[in-house]
């Protein structure tokens, strides 16, 4: 039954209650997992005590409801108001009638405040609740008597004269009174100690505890809850959101091409079927501008007789992980030290490019750039001198060419410029202003200067060219013919060029690694790995490291070696020697590594494509008798992508053996997120670039330990590698680190002296 011109404020509530009730329950069932796992236990006892105690009220308010109804009666308006002011002295629940002011309030809503109801006249209901709570209780009043969609029935806090605090509940509607529109407030007392209220707080305050954003709408779509994760997401709280559409309040956009998408939550309403956008992440964007990546699924909430009441949303925010996901791809495709485009990126511009000149559209140029007297700089001044110089050489190099142009760092000291839709004679001029810039360069370094320069050799990119490997090969070799003619000149490639560089210097090396897998020239090092904290019982202990002894009897380290053994394709037969050689020291008690640790070996990616490899290591730790659980393999992101079907096969097997696996140079390479679930690994080797400078380098402390958080969600542990003092070493341990490598911990020795 209505009061004259507007509802019933106990139909009104009771309405609210009962649908309440379901709302609660309707939403621990739909928001999440840990909702479900948190309220399990409620007592089933407790519920039904929630059910009657709601029934004897419902009772009771209808029992009111007649009173009113009565009321509500056609009669003479002066009648019909000293009805009125006779029925609020009696009536049971607190009233209070508000215009402008409050006009009327009954003795037990006076009492509620420990005042007389003869104080609250003329004031305004808002200067009786708790500051903030007032804005929403004054909003809720002015909506009211202008006729705007306002909330039936919130909460607010009071404190009476006592300094006594209590939560009120406060059910509202209109009327006409004296030929004006008046607003009803009805309240109710909020007892956390009912088991109903009870039942309710632990729900809200389970809401609260997720990680998750989590809203309900009423029928109609407007807001009528929300935890605090989505009032963070949203950019208000719930007094500025209560009664509004969810699409007043934010519009969703899709991350990728950034179109408006339509509301969820009325699609759901509508269709009485969950809407979500799966794994596919859309933006909020809030009336302010600002923008949420979020995982979003709107669901229905049914009564008991199968309508659709509401919608419960799900805002799952993901925009740290985008973020991460976006810093990972752009280190992917980056040179760690210069910032520069690196080799893998490289050729996937370089692939565009030929297939761009292929289809008539343009010619291009590639220019291969080698600097001359680099080593000196290392030998001299050491590592942070030469990394110091190629920082600064890179930033020459990218001044000299044009915007359009790609500069890339493929290599140690080398460099590769793809100039897009340059003539062959602007190509020459661009690759001379280069090496000019690059002669008059002084590196300056502590009391030393130095003085470098660069050979350049240039191939042009034509309709006949042939794959990337190809069109850097050649480039290559004009930049050998380039440096062997004259230091710091330009060579555009010709045919002979390819000759020459074979002859001079690529069979040399070619001859030198055939002789050396003859005659047993290769070396074995250890490097201690460092478990942090000391201790652990697992993990790898030891990483086995390939040498080269020269012809002259010098060590040659890997760096100058192991790419001719990949460009000649020697590598599985360099891999199957170190395995076969650390295996069998091991197994004879040459090589010792403590009880339940391991020992770490590198596997190439072209020994992971080489379909016999597998079971040649097999046969190694059955001949050798070492237990698989001994030994942990090393495999880079670059050739597990390379290799993906082989490296599954490889990897399955020997794990499920006992081996371990680690990723090693991990955020060097791309495919980490596609790859690292589908394949069985044990650690997380955190690519060296990343350690230079730790502890004063912001940025790479992030990277650090944004993958350290992945490792942990994917239960991995981690390895850091090249930590080369103990500034990094402090660092990588206060970060989490599971183990540590470098200089810091130990030097590499020949295998014969490891312990």
């Amino acid at each position: 039954m209505l009061l004259p011109g507007g509802k019933c404020p106990a139909q009104t509530k009771r309405c609210r209650q009962q649908v309440g009730g379901r709302r609660i329950a309707q939403l621990l069932w739909l928001s999440s997992t840990a909702v479900m796992v948190a309220c399990v236990g409620l007592s089933a006892a407790l519920l039904a005590l929630w059910i009657r105690a709601r029934r004897r009220l419902s009772e009771m308010q209808a029992e009111r409801d007649e009173v009113i109804a009565d009321l509500a009666r056609p009669r003479p308006s002066v009648v019909r108001e000293n009805a009125l002011g006779e029925l609020l002295k009696v009536i049971h629940d607190p009233v209070v009638l508000h215009g402008e002011r409050i006009v009327i309030a009954n003795p037990r809503f006076a009492a509620l405040l420990g005042r007389d109801p003869e104080d609250l006249i003329g004031h305004h209901l808002a200067e009786f609740v708790e500051p903030e709570y007032s804005d929403l209780v004054a909003d809720n009043v002015r909506r009211r008597l202008a006729g705007d969609p306002a909330a039936d029935v919130y909460e607010v806090e009071v404190t009476d004269e006592s300094g006594r605090a209590m939560r009120l509940e406060l059910s509202n509607c209109t009327m006409r009174h004296h030929d004006a529109d008046v607003v009803v407030f009805t309240a109710t007392p909020v007892q956390p100690t009912e088991p109903a209220d009870s039942h309710r707080s632990r729900a809200v305050a389970t809401l609260e505890a997720i990680g998750e954003g989590v809203l309900t709408t009423d029928i109609h779509g407007r807001i009528d809850f929300l935890n605090r994760q989505a009032a963070d997401l949203l950019g208000r709280g719930f007094a500025e959101l209560d009664g509004r559409l969810f699409s007043d309040v934010v519009s969703v956009v899709d991350e990728a091409d950034r179109r408006a998408l339509a509301d969820p939550v009325m699609q759901c309403l509508s269709s009485g079927n969950k809407v979500s956008t799966g794994r596919r992440a859309v933006l909020l964007r809030s009336a302010e501008g600002n923008e949420h990546g979020v995982e979003l699924s709107a669901s229905p909430m049914f009564s008991p007789a199968g309508d659709v009441v509401g919608a419960v949303v799900l805002l799952h925010n993901v925009t740290e992980l985008r973020g991460f996901a976006r810093q990972m791809s752009y280190q992917a495709s980056h040179d760690a030290l210069t910032g520069l485009v690196n080799r893998h990126e490289f050729e996937r511009r370089l692939q565009e490019s030929l297939e761009s000149a292929r289809a008539g559209r343009q010619s291009h140029v590639l220019c291969y750039l080698d600097l001359d007297r680099f080593k000196a700089v290392n030998d001299t001044s050491g590592h942070m001198a030469g990394d110091a110089m190629l920082r600064e050489v890179a930033a020459l190099v990218k001044d000299a060419v044009r915007d359009s142009d790609t500069v890339a760092r493929i290599g140690g000291d080398e460099f590769a410029l793809l100039l897009v839709g340059c003539p062959l004679e602007k190509a020459i001029q661009i690759a001379q202003d280069v090496a000019s810039v690059i002669r008059e360069f002084r590196f300056v370094w502590k009391d030393k200067i130095f003085q470098i320069g660069v050979s350049i050799g240039l191939v042009e990119i034509g309709r006949e060219s042939a794959g990337p490997e190809e069109v850097l090969a050649a480039a290559d070799s004009a930049c050998y013919v380039a440096k062997n003619q004259v230091a710091g000149q330009v060579h555009v490639y010709s045919a002979v060029d390819e000759v020459t560089a074979r002859q001079r210097g690529e069979i040399q090396w070619l001859q030198r690694l055939q002789h050396a897998l003859r005659d047993g020239r290769f070396l074995l090092y250890t490097q201690q790995i460092l478990a942090s904290p000391p201790g652990s019982q697992r993990g790898p202990a030891l990483e086995v490291l390939v040498r080269l002894i020269g012809d002259d009897g010098a060590v040659i380290a890997p760096g100058e070696f192991l790419k001719a053994a990949e460009r000649y394709r020697l590598m599985p037969m360099v891999d199957r020697w170190v395995v076969q050689t650390a295996l069998a020291a091991l197994g004879r008690g040459g090589l010792r590594i403590p009880p339940g640790r391991s020992l770490a070996i590198n596997i190439s990616g072209q020994t992971l494509g080489d379909n016999g490899f597998l079971e040649f290591v097999v046969d190694c730790l059955d001949s050798t008798g070492v237990l698989p659980q001994q030994v942990c393999f090393e495999v880079t992101e670059a050739s597990v992508v390379a290799n993906i079907d082989h490296a599954r096969r490889f990897i399955g097997v020997l794990h499920g053996m006992g081996c371990g696996f680690a990723l090693d140079d991990f955020g060097s390479g791309l495919g980490s997120f596609t790859n690292l679930k589908q394949l069985p690994m044990d650690y997380l080797k955190i690519d060296g670039a990343y350690m230079r400078n730790l502890g004063q380098d912001s940025v790479n402390q992030a990277m650090v330990g944004a993958m350290i958080k992945l490792a942990r969600t994917l239960n991995f542990a981690v390895i850091a590698e090249q930590v080369e003092d103990q500034a990094t070493l402090s660092t990588a341990q206060r970060m989490g680190v599971d183990y540590v490598q470098g200089y810091a911990v130990s030097h590499p020795e020949p295998m014969q002296s490891a312990h």
